[in-house]
């Protein structure tokens, strides 16, 4: 600009001088010179010809002073842009020693900019990363000999500086000043001029610090998700699998690698749900849903979910996929269907209670009668004897179903006693013969001379009782039933072939049939509790896991062979002793009595009349009273020649433990036989007091009403009470 204006000052004083020359000319006299003329000439010339040249240099330095002023403005701009860019722009020589810095790399190193600038880049590494830094300067600077080299510079035709970029998102570790080590994404590029030479390096610094600790709390997540017992994954629109946690794998079977873009509903149902397309419309129009959803595991195991589903929608707030979160509640479930049942059962114990006492009440008679019918007539023919036979067997056979349906449903247990397996065995073939279908045909080998066992007979009465249950449903259409049992010494040998014998003496029963039979994989899980091959409402799972808790609670041990298509055998193997329970089947003749008097205390005439009857056969003398206040009176009225009180529990007016009160207080050395339609305890006949000495339950056999009697009137009258559970 200074030389132009100076060319314009030199232009007007030559311009200046030519008027002067031409005023000097038209002064001159004439004639002036040709040669005079013809130079001023040229010189005006000259003069316009550099008038014009300084008026395109003056059109030319405008143009040129806009430009210079548009790539100021532009200058500044990509300064502004520079300065204030979110990532940290730091530029040096081939050396790396900064030479400019802007806002966001002071920010990022905690350093004013003016402070930067003339250090050496790596001082702002973390030492555990300086050496794969300056590895990777080592690396970049031969990277650069060939990359800015003259001939890859000069075919940039348009552009003045040729740029590359040496490195991209390199992770490396920032030493702030007095601050932690900061994570960024290093970038480098390189600018050479045509010749090749290095003008600069800009180093680009993106911190990676709130990415990490997002992708940490992505981890963590993560990890939440696969720590969990829940199972959880995300199914899109599609049905397709999108996500599976570890919970999934562990609930279902299937790992995320064989489930990722399947069918979420083919794989965890059996058949389709139709409910399923509800749900999903559900969770569209309410966004979740919640609820219990049969499914099936990879292994075929049947099992209940409480399923909760949650819409998940994009950015656009558009339906993208839906977040499912299943929970396992199938032992919950087995568990509540187990109360049910329990409470079912205890409800029909409260039911059998209620109705036992007028049942028994109703069989006690008939049974006293069938009994004394032979007595009363001695000289009836060979069938009216048989008659009087079918009748008392009949009504015997329907007190003892009675009895052992109180005993199951109340779980009334016995003490461990010593136990006649042929009588236990008769005891449960008299059950499944009257309940049984008659296309089960069932076949008995009881030896007489099998050893005795000890145990509680309610519990071993269960175990055949499950075992005979389950072999009926082996065979819905008929097949053969049979129960065998045999005394067997174990030896040492069989003891090392069975982990559960031991040597000495046992008693093996077992309970075969002709039914389906079982696979090998079934039958490794019988014994589960809650494992069942039969239909919802036809089994708990529970049958044979508690055969198999009594069993060896008794000492004992149980094992089992089946085929599939020929039949199931469970043989159950007790302790013994080498005694025998002899039962014996001589009827011993009753004991009479001898002018005693018995004093009969029972709502229900029939009986009183029955028992009365009975009793003046053997030789007793009979009071009667149909409740506890006339039962008073007459012990009032009779006490001296009273013998012993036969007492109903249940009646109107005063019931019996009220009754036996107010008698003990008129005579504590009463002497009381309890009887009742329900099923007793100790601990109920020991509140009544030293003076209750036995207990019949209803309905009583002759033998068993006169051998109590007996027993109680030859005790003494300190003697303690004495529970007998003749008919429990």
């Amino acid at each position: 600009m200074r030389n132009f204006n100076r060319l314009e000052q030199e232009l007007q004083e030559a311009q200046q001088r030519l008027q002067t020359m031409r005023h000097h000319a038209n002064d001159l006299p004439n004639p002036i010179e040709e040669w005079q003329t013809e130079a001023i000439a040229e010189f005006s010339f000259a003069v316009e010809k550099l008038d014009v040249a300084l008026e395109e240099l003056r059109s030319h330095n405008e143009e040129l002073s806009a430009a210079r002023q548009e790539v100021e403005l532009e200058r500044q701009h990509y300064q502004k842009l520079f300065e204030f860019a979110p990532d940290g722009y730091l530029v040096t020589d081939e050396r790396a020693t900064i030479q400019e810095a802007n806002c966001a790399a002071a920010n990022l190193l905690n350093i004013p900019k003016q402070d930067l600038v003339g250090k050496p880049l790596d001082i702002f590494i973390a030492l555990a990363d300086r050496d794969a830094f300056h590895g990777q300067w080592v690396r970049v600077t031969k990277l650069l000999a060939r990359s800015c080299s003259s001939q890859e510079c000069a075919s940039q035709q348009c552009d003045r500086y040729a740029s590359k970029l040496l490195v991209k998102d390199w992770e490396i570790l920032l030493q702030p000043r007095e601050r932690e080590p900061l994570p960024v994404a290093l970038s480098l590029s390189a600018t050479c001029n045509r010749q090749g030479k290095i003008i600069s390096l800009c180093w680009l610094l993106r911190d990676l610090s709130d990415r990490q600790h997002a992708e940490q709390k992505i981890r963590e997540q993560a990890a939440l998700l696969d720590i969990t017992t829940d199972a959880i994954f995300v199914r899109d629109l599609g049905d397709r699998i999108r996500f599976w946690n570890k919970g999934a794998e562990r609930l279902y079977g299937w790992s995320a690698e064989e489930v990722l873009g399947r069918n979420v509903d083919e794989l965890l149902n059996r058949k389709p749900l139709p409910k399923l397309a509800q749900i999903q419309q559900e969770v569209l129009e309410k966004g979740r849903w919640q609820g219990e959803l049969p499914q099936v595991t990879k292994d075929g195991e049947e099992i209940v979910v409480e399923s909760r589903w949650n819409l998940v929608r994009d950015e656009q707030q558009n339906p993208k996929s839906i977040l499912v979160v299943n929970t396992d509640i199938t032992s919950t479930k087995q568990l509540q269907e187990q109360l049910l049942r329990t409470q079912r059962l205890e409800s029909l114990g409260t039911l059998a209670s209620g109705i036992s006492h007028d049942l028994n009440n109703i069989l006690t008679p008939i049974l006293g009668i069938a009994q004394l019918l032979p007595l009363k007539f001695p000289e009836a023919d060979e069938h009216g004897q048989q008659m009087f036979k079918v009748l008392e067997t009949n009504a015997k056979r329907g007190a003892a179903l009675l009895k052992q349906i109180l005993a199951f449903s109340r779980g009334v247990e016995g003490k461990h006693v010593l136990l006649a397996v042929r009588s236990l065995v008769c005891d449960i073939e008299q059950v499944i013969r009257e309940t049984f279908p008659k296309s089960i045909a069932i076949h008995l080998n009881i030896p007489r001379d099998l050893w005795a066992i000890r145990g509680d007979l309610t519990q071993l009465e269960q175990v055949l009782m499950n075992l005979c249950l389950n072999a009926r449903d082996a065979m819905p259409n008929g097949g053969t039933l049979a129960i065998t049992a045999e005394n067997l010494a174990i030896d040492k040998n069989y003891a090392s072939r069975e982990p559960e014998a031991k040597v000495g003496s046992y008693v093996a029963i077992a309970v075969s049939d002709t039914g389906i039979g079982m696979s090998a994989e079934t039958l490794e899980r019988i014994f589960e509790p809650f494992f069942t091959t039969k239909a919802a409402d036809k089994g708990t799972g529970l049958g044979l896991a508690t055969t198999m808790g009594i069993i060896k609670s008794h000492g004992g041990f149980i094992k089992v062979s089946s085929e599939v298509g020929k039949g199931t055998q469970f043989a159950v193997f007790l302790p013994a002793e080498e005694t025998r329970v002899v039962v014996s089947e001589d009827k011993p003749e009753l004991p009479r009595g001898d002018e005693t008097t018995i004093l009969i205390v029972d709502d229900e005439p029939v009986i009183c009349h029955m028992i009365e009857a009975l009793l003046r056969t053997y030789g007793y003398r009979v009071l009667t009273a149909t409740d506890g206040v006339e039962a008073i009176a007459m012990y009032a009225q009779y006490q001296h020649k009273i013998g012993a009180v036969l007492m109903d529990m249940v009646m109107p007016s005063m019931d019996g433990p009220t009754t036996i009160l107010a008698l003990q207080k008129m005579n504590p050395q009463v002497k009381i036989i309890v009887t009742s339609g329900l099923v007793s305890s100790d601990r109920t006949i020991e509140a009544l007091g030293a003076s209750v000495k036995a207990y019949l339950g209803k309905p009583y056999t002759s033998e068993e009403l006169l051998t109590t009697l007996k027993e109680v009137l030859d005790s003494n009258s300190d003697t303690k009470p004495r529970n007998q559970f003749l008919c429990s």
